[in-house]
Order: C-alpha cells, then structure tokens, then sequence
C-alpha cells in the first residue's frame, strides 16, 4: 500500500490487487480452502494419533518405526517420476489430450513403482543383514509404493481445480486408517502393525481416487499409452525425478542416518521433534498447487508475472516467520504436554529443526516459475547441492550432537537448496532477489522505488 493512503484507497488498491489475479479468483480460492481442509484435517488427526502412537512405542521403538517409512520414502519418489507438474500443464494447455497424456503417466507410473520397490527390499537386504526387525518393517512400509501410480488420476483434477474430489477420496482413507491406528494401541498390537497401516492408508486412497473418477464420468479405460508422449514426458521429467529423489533425501535421510550412526532412540527424538515441525508443509504445497495455473497464464505479462512471484514469496515469509517463532519459543511447553518425559530430549531439536520451513515454503513457491521458465536441470542442481550438503554436514555433526546435529545440518540444507543455489546460476538470480525482498516490509520497497 501507497504511504498515507487513505482507507478507501487501501480498499480500492486491494481490489485492484485482487482482479489482476484474473477471473478464476473465486475457483482458485476454493480450490486452495479444499487443500486447506484437507491437510488441517490431516494435521489435526495426523499429529494426536502420532503422538499417540509415539508415547506407546517409545522412542527407540518409534525411532525404527520412522526409519522404516523414512527409508521406503525416498525411493518411493521414484514412482512420481518428477511428472507431476509437468502433466498437470500439459493438460491445461492440451485438454483434447487428457486420455493419452493420462493413460502414458499412469503406465510409466506402475513401472517405476515396480521398480522402486525392487530397489527399496534389495537395499534393506543388503545395508541391515543382521537387524531382522529393519528388514521387516522396511518390506511391510513398501507394500504401498505401487498403488501410488493412481495419484495420476488426482493430477487430472488439479487441472481442473477440482481438488476436493482428491480431499474426500484420501481423507476416507486417512480416517479409516487412523481409527485402525488407535484400535492398534487399544489392544497393544505388536511394532510391525503399525508399519502395515500407511501400506493399507496408500491401497484405499488409490481405490477411492478411482471412485471418485468415475462416479465424475472419467473413463479410465479411454486412457491409452503413446510411446512419443512417454519420451517426451520422460525427456522433460528426469531432472525432476532426480531432484525429488534429491529432495526426499535431505528430507528423510537425517532419519536414515541417526539410526545407523546413534540408535534408534534418536531417530525415535528426532522424529518426534519433526512431527511437529513439518506439519505445517502443507500450507505452501496448498497455495502453490492453487495458484500455479494463474503463474503460468501471466507469463505473457512479465510485470504480472514478476509482481505474482514477489507476492507468493512474500506470502510464504510472513506465514513460515509466524510459524517458526511461536514454534520455537513454546517448544519445551509443546514436547511436554504432546510426548511422554522419555521425549523431552526432543524440545531443542524442535525449537532448531522448525526454522527450515522457511526455506521449505521458498524453494516450493518458485517451483512453478520453474517450470514456466523450463528451468528443470537447475532445479536438480539446487537439489542436489541440499542433499550433499545435508549428507555431509550428517556425516559430520550427528556423531557428536546425535539428533541437535541432524537438526541444524537440515535448516542449513533447506537454506542452500530453497534459496542460495539460487544465486549462482544468472537465470535464477532474479529469484534470490525476489526471495531476499520477501524478507522487508512491503513498505521499504515502495520508498525505494519497487513497482505497484
């Protein structure tokens, strides 16, 4: 706002702000509270029966729980193929073609789940030969991978900005899971029990996608497979395949790692502290998912373009600023009234591990300007250089500081992938200043003579 604007200019300026947004506004809006919805949901339920379940097993027990679903996680991306985005424009921008860019990816999708189970029970196999009770949990967690290939089908309503049908069909599958979760702890089920859950969470959420597909008129079985669209696809997604598997891995690998070099008590610590603080990811995966097909159609206009990415960063900072100081200054209160005194270990590795997320909501802000800009390779490279870096500093800090070491290697991590990688590369410098601006009241850049 102006300096001095009166109230009825602030209104009027705010409603200039609000059209430039163009006429799917009001569908965008609804879409997003959809996604809101649905992850408040998840994160309310998500986090009282995780703590449950956490105070039950203990942290040495929850510790090989989370390095189970960790482990199976990283090379479940795989099944992704990095196509999510790249599909999800493809058929806004080629809707005659939904059947056979749809049909391709779920065929490419199946494939690569197949395969990313072999290498996930291979691996465990190989790396944990004497820990029976890891090799087990490991195989049950990847039980799930393949059904992940029918997320496809959610694509097609993101496109369409319809992502309640996603909400209803997933969340049925999530509360059913997490009342299977609670009963669990009623009849004090053994370890593995609780491995299995998010293996039968992933089958039902694929069956009610399928459900809800239908019963909108979708014909699944109109999709085909062409052989020039899978290249094409694949041509365009490897570098996003390698950078989410780069992603997963100095998100999860921290898990990984605490188990193999400081047990399973700090692993159980750590996951502890990082149930609370990733919890509030979903906020910029839902804006991001809602306002990305506006980002994409003002291309044409690089002022809009630009002003749109300047408010989306600005956006993300104010909220993940929020999030991180009044997680950080209640975390003993919070480690205390959710987990048992066997946690209490993990109130400072929450109070260091939650300012990541503002690096987290940055780097996911600028993921659709990456791909209007075709800038996939860099965003491996920005990836890549967060996965190294989290390994090393792994590698380095967690032998002497156990979970408090895993904690600062992954802010600093975040940091370099969301936001410094960024500087290095001329294409994507107009970003880091876009992304450091975020960081000011709007107020400084108008005097300093920024753009309405």
């Amino acid at each position: 706002m102006k300096p001095g604007a009166t109230a009825g200019e602030q209104s009027r300026q705010r409603l200039r702000i609000l059209s430039s947004l163009g006429p799917g506004l009001r569908k965008v809006v609804g879409n997003m509270s959809w996604l809101m919805v649905d992850r408040v949901f998840r994160m309310g339920v998500g986090l009282f029966v995780g703590v449950w379940v956490a105070r039950y097993l203990g942290p040495a027990q929850y510790g090989s729980l989370n390095f189970a679903v960790a482990f199976t996680t990283i090379f479940a991306t795989l099944t992704t193929l990095g196509l999510d985005g790249i599909v999800v424009r493809e058929l806004i921008q080629e809707p005659a073609s939904a059947p056979e860019i749809l049909g391709t990816t779920l065929s490419l999708r199946i494939a690569s789940s197949i395969l990313a189970t072999g290498i996930v029970i291979g691996l465990i196999e190989w790396i944990s030969s004497n820990d029976a009770v890891s090799r087990l949990l490991v195989i049950i967690s990847s039980f799930g991978i393949v059904f992940q290939a029918l997320d496809t089908i959610d694509l097609f309503f993101q496109s369409q900005v319809r992502s309640r049908l996603t909400v209803w069909a997933k969340n049925l599958a999530f509360a059913v899971i997490a009342a299977v979760r609670v009963y669990l702890i009623h009849i004090r089920a053994p370890l593995w029990t609780f491995a299995a859950a998010p293996a039968v969470e992933f089958v039902l959420g694929a069956l009610g996608l399928l459900l809800a597909y239908r019963l909108t008129g979708g014909q699944i079985h109109t999709w085909r497979w062409r052989s020039a669209r899978a290249v094409d696809l694949l041509r365009q997604g490897w570098p996003m395949i390698l950078a989410g598997m780069a992603i997963m891995i100095y998100m999860r690998i921290d898990t990984v790692m605490l188990k193999l070099m400081s047990g399973d008590a700090s692993a159980g610590l750590y996951a502890a502290a990082t149930r609370i603080s990733e919890v509030w990811y979903f906020i910029p995966a839902a804006i991001v998912s809602s306002v990305s097909p506006a980002i994409y159609r003002s291309k044409a206009n690089p002022r809009l373009y630009r002003d749109r990415m300047q408010r989306l960063f600005s956006i993300m900072v104010v909220i993940s600023v929020t999030i991180g100081s009044a997680v950080a200054e209640a975390s003993p209160w919070v480690v205390h009234r959710l987990y048992a005194d066997s946690y209490r270990g993990a109130a400072p590795v929450l109070a260091v591990h939650v300012w990541a997320s503002v690096f987290v909501f940055l780097g996911l802000a600028q993921s659709p300007w990456n791909l209007a800009e075709d800038l996939l390779k860099l965003t491996l490279f920005r990836t890549t250089a967060g996965a190294v870096a989290n390994v090393a500093l792994n590698v380095v800090l967690i032998p002497k500081y156990a979970a408090m070491g895993a904690a600062w290697a992954t802010v600093i991590s975040y940091a370099v992938s969301g936001t410094l990688a960024n500087a290095f590369d001329a294409r994507t410098r107009p970003m880091f200043f876009l992304q450091l601006r975020s960081f000011y009241p709007d107020a400084l850049w108008r005097r300093s003579g920024s753009p309405e």
